[in-house]
């Protein structure tokens, strides 16, 4: 193959025996390889985490796993892995070093966006055993600070009085088991891997609740026939850029409209729970375990926390990629005592895992300046996920009677980050997030009044626990630090906190 010639060659199945050899491909014939499990919402996540775990598996042990990959919400499949034949490029990138390889896993596509029935027909068949899903938070349609089901969420208010056309991915599953009742009563397993705490609770609870909801029996039969193990996913995959698609163009002379970018670091702990049969993912570096909890709180509150903060307080310092805000000399001091002091000490014990050895891996992982993932893109949903990366510590602090002053700073910076964006505050960037409009309302009424505003917004009961929102040093840290990240020296906030936490820890240590 010409890497210089006027119109390079799209990736796909012809192509595959003439590319580079610094380019791996599937170690197995991927010919014969035919659909067992699929797989809602195929981002730049899935594309470098279980597709890639599968592709390892299918060249270790060859069975009937291949993935069928199924898109309800934009972006469409149809015109880029679609036209591929499933066929992509995944890049590991860190700093200067590049490695590429063509992951097959993925069989077929469907674009089920405009109507629910083409994700039905995939669901429901007898041959797929196993569906795994990365929905985003939001997409499960559930309440972040109890974990139900939102009777009032409109895709929910929709699918209840259609059931047969369903738009939600509760509602969809939901019907998906019930034609699956109907034609062949096989089981199967439904495996969350999005960023949830008990994920695999949630999703059986808004699952069953949407079923009860149906009547007919349904419910029950769930319960007998269909299984929900929790699993905790790692692996930092940005949203893939121009540059990236260009960049294999300019490497190795192919078109690839499917890149995926991720760092070196992957892992997936999934609990054993299964209605079938299983891919045997343990065999290519994932972790089968009975509790996936002390795992996922570690990731949550450590990688994930540390995200959060990074990304609402990077904006707000004027910083563009998280690589960005934890170069910076104050953000960093900042986020590792965070971690260490206040956050580290929730945790549960980690079987196999040293944390702080974690935090430093993880502050290693986000100093990956080939890794460019920018900070409104890690700060959507960030009401969906301020619960357990934030709150839950957070309560579990206060339980002990122990300082929150550090992990409040977050808190006041989600707030900060969405009242930016109201009309009142100048609409300073264009933000993604369910409780936008409703902070944005505040804002908008509220004006420069930090206690005002930080009163407003913690009493959103369905983000803060009644029981947080009260706690007066919970209330004075916020407020106090919300006022500071809505001044003109916005990193003040950052700096007080520490010599604040500082004074207090000399204080504590004399007495």
């Amino acid at each position: 193959m010409n890497a210089a010639s006027t119109a390079p060659e799209t990736l796909g199945p012809a192509l595959l025996d003439q590319l580079p050899a610094a380019v791996r491909t599937p170690g197995y014939d991927r010919a014969t390889l035919a659909p067992g499990m699929a797989h809602l919402g195929v981002g730049a996540f899935h594309r470098c985490h279980q597709a890639e775990y599968t592709d390892d598996l299918l060249a270790r042990q060859f069975d009937r796993w291949g993935v069928v990959g199924i898109n309800i919400r934009p972006p469409t499949l149809a015109d880029t892995l679609g036209r591929q034949s499933g066929l992509y490029t995944r890049l590991i990138r860190e700093n200067s070093h590049i490695e590429a390889r063509v992951i097959g896993s993925i069989v077929k596509v469907v674009d089920s966006q405009a109507s629910a029935a083409p994700a039905l027909t995939v669901l429901s068949s007898r041959d797929i055993e196993l569906v795994t899903m990365t929905v985003t938070e939001k997409g499960y349609c559930h309440i972040p600070s109890s974990g139900a089901l939102d009777l009032d969420h409109p895709d929910i208010v929709h699918d209840l009085g259609n059931p047969h056309a369903p738009r939600s991915v509760p509602g969809i599953l939901a019907r998906a088991l019930e034609l699956r009742r109907a034609t062949h009563g096989r089981p199967l397993t439904l495996l969350s891997c999005d960023n949830i705490p008990a994920n695999g609770v949630i999703l059986e609870t808004v699952v069953r609740s949407f079923a009860e909801r149906r009547g007919n029996g349904l419910a029950d039969w769930i319960a007998a026939n269909a299984a929900f193990p929790s699993a905790m996913v790692d692996r930092i995959a940005p949203a893939v850029t121009q540059d990236d698609l260009d960049s294999v163009e300019q490497w190795f002379g192919y078109r690839d409209a499917a890149v995926a970018v991720g760092e070196p670091f992957r892992q997936w702990v999934i609990e054993q729970k299964f209605a079938g049969r299983v891919p045997r993912w343990d065999l290519v570096g994932a972790t089968f375990v009975d509790d996936v909890t002390p795992f996922e709180h570690l990731k949550m509150r450590v990688l994930n926390g540390a995200q959060t903060t990074l990304a609402t307080l990077g904006v707000l310092a004027g910083l563009e990629h998280t690589s960005d805000a934890i170069a910076d000399p104050l953000l960093s001091a900042f986020i590792r005592r965070m971690l260490v002091e206040q956050t580290l000490p929730t945790l549960m014990p980690v079987p196999g895992m040293d944390p702080p050895a974690y935090v430093e891996q993880s502050l290693g992982r986000l100093k990956n300046t080939a890794i460019r993932h920018r900070n409104h893109q890690i700060a959507t949903d960030g009401s969906q996920k301020i619960v357990q990366r934030l709150l839950n510590p957070i309560r579990d602090r206060l339980r002990q009677g122990a300082s929150i002053g550090l992990l409040s700073v977050p808190v006041a910076g989600w707030m900060a980050y969405l009242i930016q964006a109201s009309d009142r505050f100048g609409k300073r960037w264009p933000v993604s997030d369910p409780y936008a409009g409703k902070v944005a309302e505040i804002a908008d009424a509220t004006g420069r009044d930090a206690p005002a505003l930080a009163s407003a917004i913690l009493a959103i009961d369905t983000i803060f626990d009644p029981g947080i929102a009260a706690n007066a040093a919970f209330r004075a840290a916020v407020t106090s630090a919300l006022g500071e990240l809505l001044s003109d020296d916005p990193m003040a906030a950052v700096r007080h906190s520490l010599e604040h936490d500082e004074a207090a820890r000399l204080k504590r240590s004399k007495q």
